[in-house]
Parts: structure tokens; C-alpha cells; sequence
């Protein structure tokens, strides 16, 4: 067997990226998307030889219409096969807080979503499913303690 004969049997993750957004308030930013039931924070699935940065910045212009500077990975989550997905790796990067000038540019895909807002931990828990919410609460911390961590299913891993 080659390697590319082994390469290709190996399985396939979904890998999807976000930035976590905030105003001076300290207020994450969501958004509602179209064909979705629930928030997310900007992002979208990265796509084939494309990089989990490069995909993050290329779905905040997409959906936002602004470019803001995404820095340090917060969060990295795996997430199990559930319903019709595929297992995947989630990862959320730091976008920064958004200053004002760049919030009242912000331009939404109205075929993908329906609107945004600033919210705060308890909107988030509300708006998003639980794991989302923990995946993004987590982040929020990564950012405040200045570290990265490993979630899987929006838990953290001892």
C-alpha cells in the first residue's frame, strides 16, 4: 500500500472556524442565520486546502462586510457525530473588539442571515444551543486568561 493509498482511507472531519467578536462593553457578537433555528458566532466551514485563519477572515468579510484583524486561536473543539453531521473540529479565534465605526459598517448577507447583535453570556446561553454556548463562553474566558484551550462537545478536557 502507498502512502496516498493509505492517506485515502483515513476518515474525514467537517472543520469549521469563527472569531469571537466584542463591543467596549465586553458584548459577544452573533448572528442569526437564515436556515438555522439558533445564533452563531461569524464563521463558517473551512473549505478544501484552505486554512482555519484564512477561513475565519474570508467568513467575517463574507458575512459582516468588515475586515477586522483576527488574531490568537481561543478555542479548539471536537465534536462527535450527532444526526446527519460528520465528527469535526471547531475552532474560534480572536477578532478583537469591533469599535464602533466598524459596528455601524457591518453589512449582513440577508439570504444567509437575518440579523446581528451584541450579547451578553446569558443572551448567549438563550440564543445558541448548549454546546455553542459553551464553546463560545469558553472562548471568553481563553481570552481572558490569555490561554487556548481544548474543548470536546463544549467541555473542557482534564
Amino acid at each position: 500500500m502507498t502512502a496516498s493509498d493509505y492517506t485515502a482511507t483515513l476518515p474525514r472531519k467537517h472543520m469549521g472556524a469563527g472569531a469571537l467578536l466584542s463591543d467596549q462593553f465586553g458584548r459577544v457578537l452573533l448572528v442569526e442565520p437564515a436556515d438555522k433555528p439558533y445564533w452563531e458566532i461569524p464563521g463558517g466551514s473551512v473549505g478544501t486546502g484552505e486554512s482555519p485563519h484564512a477561513a475565519t477572515i474570508r467568513e467575517l468579510r463574507e458575512e459582516l462586510g468588515v475586515l477586522v484583524r483576527v488574531g490568537r486561536l481561543l478555542v479548539t473543539d471536537w465534536v462527535p457525530p450527532h444526526q446527519d453531521a460528520a465528527e469535526g473540529l471547531m475552532m474560534i479565534y480572536d477578532g478583537g473588539v469591533v469599535t464602533p465605526d466598524q459596528t455601524a459598517r457591518i453589512r449582513l448577507p440577508f439570504a444567509e442571515l437575518r440579523q446581528w447583535a451584541w450579547c451578553t453570556q446569558q443572551d448567549t446561553i438563550s440564543l445558541m444551543p448548549e454546546m455553542l454556548a459553551r464553546r463560545v463562553i469558553a472562548a471568553v474566558r481563553a481570552r481572558a486568561d490569555g490561554a487556548a484551550y481544548y474543548l470536546e462537545n463544549g467541555y473542557f478536557v482534564a
